[in-house]
């Protein structure tokens, strides 16, 4: 037997495919079993409670495995030679497959929502097309101006590119990539599954592990820039540094810099209909104001500048924070350095994560490449294992009788006792250490990290954790308030963003005011997304929409979605300009609002950056997934002020 299964590898022998099989994920497996064959016996054949549902426990039997095993190499044998039905799923079919794949009630919404986000029918689903193209003229007339070529930015230019918009993105960097290429701290990886975090059109079956690190990631940036041909139209050393809206024209004029290759500045100008801001809420560090740190007689820098030719081997190191970039540095640092200290602001807390480290096998790897919708399967039991199943543990339960002082809801009580029986159970015989790590909020209230080897690292000899505030940076260390100075060769700001300035420290102009004197301290946005005043502008990962949990490039699809249609209703309708009506984007807010007093965020012991100073959450999205989908599915216009061109 010989034959091609798509662009994979060839299977010469039925052994390369028994192999591969026995390292299948037995519950994806029987997904894609089913969806190739169109068989609901398979559904039924093996029990779902003995599959291992991401992060939940249990596997089959030996035989029960055997089996399984056994009909999958027949099942992909037969196919392989008779060849595929690549007709799409009916939708009683695909939600049957989908409960199984969940392992409990899933809401029939998801169906839709699946199609888009898995490419179960194949192809790319969510890629716009024109009902009727507009000719070469009419286009070019519409350039559209991207800042940022992250996630967001690229894929902006994708969407615009096969529609045949003109458009131009401005990066400030030297390169592609984003946050991937802005940081490079050590051990620097994904906290979200990259079978999810990647973009539901270009899956990536090669991945080598399943939270990629950095260069993985940057490695998957570039093939896609190469790929889509996207360089050409990247401006690299280009910083926007203001825009402003020309009524008269609706068009944006832009206000440039560019860094020459000799390092020399050079200011410019450019002109847009449209401007998309995909520069994101974690870009712009935060450097905290620390008596004394000039005068530090050592070496200190912020984690987004770390230092590589630095060599810590031996040196006395201190790092400030205990964030996610922190648990990710410190573990990957303590082994070599001489003495750690751990400045502590506040605690975290954080998931086992048995996978964090595993590498894809070259079985498992071989099925995500060759066997159909196995990939497909497995991202979809992502999608629902790591976002909207977890919703409730978030969410308050106000007839919930709490059984301990920081629950909220039967949900967040469950993770509240596993991470903490987690945390001791790791600093087992270290009761100070247990004192310092458990927090002190309710579970779920700040990011949810992933264990890093944090906890174990906290028990090693050379590492010290101290909760005393930093009173000042000496030449020679730094003071805190017990009065301990810590004698320091290195200090490492692990302190995070300043995510509550969007579009900061960009000046932008619209119709009457700047965007920063309208937000103040409280940004929001209609979706996320748009904002009365600021005609044809539109906010990826804007106010409000980092997800409630899931992947943020999830969130990135749909707010590009809705902003092509956006600018295709305008080219269509040649209209100037399109802005959010005020009272649209009010009511959005109110919703937003109501919503966020009934999640953990809004409890009084939740202190984090996702508030502002008054304490209302500007940076989360209140929503689950398949609702934002579902808002960002299709754009109304009756929700903008629209002027056409004979109005001009």
């Amino acid at each position: 037997m010989s034959d091609v299964w798509g662009d994979g590898e060839v299977v010469d022998s039925p052994p390369t495919l028994e192999r591969a099989v026995t390292g299948a994920d037995p519950l994806v497996l029987v997904c894609a079993l089913a969806h190739i064959t169109r068989d609901r016996s398979w559904l039924t054949r093996y029990p779902v409670d003995h599959f291992d549902h991401g992060w939940r426990f249990g596997a089959p039997t030996a035989d029960e495995r055997a089996d399984l095993d056994g009909r999958a190499v027949e099942t992909l044998a037969w196919v392989s030679e008779h060849g595929l039905d690549t007709a799409p799923l009916d939708d009683d079919l695909l939600f049957e497959i989908m409960r199984f794949c969940a392992g409990e009630s899933v809401s029939r919404d998801y169906v839709p929502l699946a199609r888009d986000e898995c490419n179960f029918d194949g192809g790319d689903a969510r890629r716009p097309a024109w009902s009727i193209t507009p000719d070469a003229a009419t286009l070019e007339r519409f350039p559209v101006g991207i800042i940022g070529a992250g996630f967001g930015g690229l894929c902006a230019a994708i969407r615009l590119q096969q529609l045949g918009i003109p458009y131009t993105i401005y990066e400030k960097n030297d390169a592609v990539g984003g946050t991937w290429y802005e940081n490079s701290f050590p051990d620097l990886r994904v906290d979200v599954p990259n079978h999810f975090y990647s973009y539901s059109f270009v899956p990536n079956p090669d991945w080598t592990s399943f939270f990629a690190e950095r260069d993985e990631l940057r490695r998957y940036i570039d093939t896609i820039v190469e790929e889509y041909g996207l360089a050409v139209n990247i401006r690299l050393g280009t910083e926007v540094l203001a825009a402003t809206y020309d009524e008269a024209r609706g068009a944006w004029r832009l206000r440039l810099r560019t860094t020459g290759a000799d390092g020399t500045l050079v200011d410019g100008d450019a002109e847009v209909r449209a401007l998309i801001s995909a520069v994101g809420m974690l870009n712009r560090p935060s450097v905290p104001d620390l008596e004394g740190l000039d005068d530090f007689g050592g070496r200190w820098f912020h984690s987004t500048h770390w230092d590589h030719d630095l060599d810590l081997h031996g040196r006395r190191v201190g790092v400030v924070g205990t964030g996610a970039s922190s648990m990710q540095i410190v573990p990957a640092v303590a082994p070599a350095v001489e003495h750690l200290t751990i400045f502590q602001r506040g605690r975290h807390w954080a998931l086992p994560n048995p996978r964090y480290h595993r590498k894809v096998g070259a079985e498992e790897g071989w099925l995500f490449r060759n066997v159909p919708f196995y990939g497909a399967w497995y991202r979809f039991l992502l999608m629902w294992t790591v976002a909207d199943r977890n919703a409730a543990a978030f969410t308050r339960d106000p007839e919930w009788e709490a059984t301990h002082p920081l629950s909220i809801s039967p949900a967040n009580d469950k993770r509240r006792a596993l991470m903490t029986t987690y945390i001791e159970s790791e600093l087992e015989g270290y009761p100070e250490l247990v004192a310092k790590a458990v927090p002190d909020y309710p579970a779920m209230g700040k990011r949810i990290l992933q264990d890093n080897g944090w906890y174990r690292t906290l028990r090693r000899d050379n590492v010290e954790l101290t909760e005393a505030p930093i009173r000042r940076v000496t030449p020679a260390g730094v003071l805190t308030a017990d009065g301990r100075e810590h004698p320091l060769d290195v200090l490492v700001l692990a302190t995070g963003f300043h995510p509550n300035k969007f579009l900061w420290p960009m000046e932008i102009r619209g119709r009457e005011r700047t965007l920063h004197e309208v937000w103040g301290e409280d940004p929001r946005a209609y979706l996320g997304i748009t904002m009365p005043g600021f005609p044809n502008l539109f906010c990826l990962y804007g106010p409000n929409t980092n997800p409630l949990v899931g992947s943020v490039i999830f969130m990135l699809e749909c707010q590009v979605d809705y902003v092509v249609q956006c600018l295709m209703a305008m080219v269509e309708a040649d209209l100037v300009s399109m802005e959010c009506r005020a009272d649209v984007h009010d009511e959005y807010n109110e919703r937003v609002d109501a919503a966020h007093e009934g999640l953990v965020w809004r409890h009084p012991k939740v202190h984090s950056y996702y508030n502002n100073k008054e304490g209302r959450v500007t940076t989360n999205s209140p929503w689950r997934l398949v609702d934002y989908w579902r808002m960002t599915k299709h754009p109304d216009l009756a929700d903008f002020e629209v002027r056409a061109k004979e109005h001009v």
